[in-house]
Order: structure tokens, then C-alpha cells, then sequence
């Protein structure tokens, strides 16, 4: 992995994908005490970062491959990424979803003509039919967050945000199953000589803050978040990135991460999800480790049921 892998996959996936713009607050800032640059994935195609994933890993498909098309599981944004990109490249999408996902997600799925195959709500089953489909169709697996192709295609997000702001101190990101903040520290990594990546990360669903600690992945325990989007935990292929890259986890309550949501609603006029909304009520809980820097905040999604909001 290197600089131009980098270079190389943003071309690749920039007629697929928006470049997100980016929002500042005055209002937010002195309430944070720091400089807070909001780079807006809620705003990209599908409404989340994880276009960018899924549009690089089908991408980097043969014509072969593209052909038997592609299978993944999901129940959220990635599930929605995949119909998405999968429609616009002309390749069959198979997704496996739980059965209780929420409808309006499997609407979504389905209006970028994405196949639903529903199966129970386990970890296991979704595994299980995945392979199924794979074994069965000859389709490609792509995976939420632990696949090369996904977590170089999510590094564009903060490739973009560093072209903007070069000078930023540090850039914080939700951490569910670990793909965005990846892609992010290896971004940092190769685009600035001096941004630190920070995590956010619900305290009811912990445990890449415990996987940093004990330097093993750790599962969670209880996954009784709001956001839905962080339930996950952290894999082989980005765990490695995390534990050299990333500099600290912040873990935050619920009420504060519904606080923080509602604060970028009300203030910036802007729908984000809950998940979203983790990595700047992390810069409102540890306001002394952003003072007075430059802070790049990645406000991950926008897919939420506005009938439904936690306020």
C-alpha cells in the first residue's frame, strides 16, 4: 500500500461519487473551542461515506467477476452503496438483509434495483447466506468494512478533506466496524505530515476502544446504541491500520451523542444520523484534547428515519 494505490483509486471512483462539500460553524466552534471543519458525507450519493467503498471494490472487479455480480450483507448504508454502485456499473447486486431491517432501508435497496434475500437477525445467518448466494451464483463477497478495496476507497473522504485544509491538527471519525477510520489514518498517513486520526465510539458498543487497549479485536458485550451503523466490530484487515495509526478512541453516552446530532440539525440546518453524530460529540466530550486546533470532523451519513428521531 502506497501513496499512489491512494492517488489511483480516488480517479478511479470520482465519476461514481460526490466531492462532499465542507461546512463550518461559528457557533459550534466556540462551543468545542477548536476549529471544526465538517466533512459532509451525508451528502454524498446514497447519503453516506460508504459509496466510496463500494463503488472502488466493484471497481476493481474483473469483467468476469462484474459479470456473475456481486453479494453482501448489511442492514444499513452499506446494503444501499452496493445497489447503488453495483446499478450504475450495470452489475447484479445480491443482498442479504435481516429480516427486521428497517423498511425504509430495504425500499431504498430496492429503488437501486438491488436483490433483498432476507434471512434471521444473527451475525451468523447473514454470514451463512452470504455464501450461499456466492457459492450459488458465483458472485464477489464485498465486505462492510474489513476488505482492502473498501477501506482505499473510503480514504478518499479525508484525501479530499486534506486537499481543502492541509494544515488540520487531526480528523475524527465514527468507529463501528472500523472501515472509515482506515481508510481515514491512511490517508493521514500519506497526505499530511502532521493530522493525528482520533475514533469515536458509542460506550454501549465499545469495543475497538477495548481492542486498542488489549492490541486484540474484542467483540461487544451489549450493542444497546442509537447508532445502529457502530454496532459492528473491527477485522483483520483494518484492525492492523487502526492499532498503528490511530491515536486515541473516545467513547461517549447516548445522551450525548443525541445531543451532538441534535446540535448539527438544529445549528447547521443539516440531517445526520446517529452514528454520525458520534464523532463530533466525542470533540464536545474531550474538549481539551482539540482546543484550539484545526479539527476535521466526518459526518459519516444522512440515512435516517426522520419519523422516528430521538428528539
Amino acid at each position: 500500500m502506497n501513496k499512489e494505490t491512494l492517488i489511483q483509486v480516488k480517479t478511479r471512483i470520482q465519476p461514481y461519487i460526490h466531492k462532499t462539500p465542507v461546512l463550518t460553524s461559528q457557533l459550534l466552534n466556540e462551543m468545542s473551542g477548536a476549529d471544526l471543519y465538517f466533512k459532509c458525507e451525508n451528502f454524498q450519493k446514497m447519503g453516506a461515506f460508504k459509496m466510496r467503498g463500494a463503488s472502488n471494490a466493484i471497481l476493481s472487479l474483473t469483467n468476469e467477476e462484474k459479470q456473475s455480480g456481486v453479494v453482501t450483507h448489511s442492514s444499513g448504508n452499506f446494503a444501499q452503496a452496493v445497489s447503488l454502485a453495483a446499478q450504475k456499473l450495470g452489475v447484479k447486486a445480491y443482498i442479504v438483509m435481516p429480516e427486521n431491517a428497517p423498511q425504509v432501508k430495504k425500499n431504498a435497496v430496492k429503488s437501486y434495483q438491488g436483490e433483498i434475500i432476507e434471512c434471521e437477525s444473527t451475525p451468523q445467518a447473514r454470514e451463512e447466506t452470504a455464501k450461499r448466494i456466492k457459492d450459488e451464483k458465483g458472485a464477489s463477497f464485498l465486505h462492510p468494512s474489513n476488505q482492502d478495496e473498501v477501506i482505499y476507497g473510503n480514504s478518499t473522504a479525508a484525501m479530499e478533506l486534506l486537499e481543502d485544509y492541509p494544515d488540520l491538527d487531526v480528523i475524527v471519525t465514527p468507529i463501528g466496524g472500523g472501515g472509515l477510520i482506515a481508510g481515514t489514518a491512511l490517508a493521514t498517513q500519506f497526505f499530511s505530515n502532521k493530522c493525528r486520526v482520533v475514533g469515536g465510539e458509542p460506550m454501549e458498543a465499545d469495543d475497538a476502544y477495548r481492542s486498542l487497549r488489549s492490541g486484540k479485536i474484542e467483540t461487544n458485550t451489549t450493542i444497546n446504541t442509537i447508532a445502529d451503523g457502530l454496532r459492528t466490530h473491527l477485522g483483520d484487515r483494518n484492525f492492523p491500520i487502526i492499532k498503528k495509526y490511530v491515536d486515541k478512541i473516545i467513547r461517549v453516552e447516548e445522551d450525548e451523542i443525541i445531543e451532538a446530532m441534535q446540535l448539527i440539525w438544529e445549528r447547521m440546518k443539516i440531517i445526520i444520523e446517529p452514528s454520525c453524530a458520534v464523532s463530533f460529540a466525542a470533540v464536545l466530550k474531550d474538549k481539551n484534547e482539540f482546543k484550539n486546533q484545526k479539527v476535521g470532523v466526518i459526518l459519516s451519513g444522512g440515512n435516517v428515519d426522520v419519523k422516528n428521531l430521538p428528539f
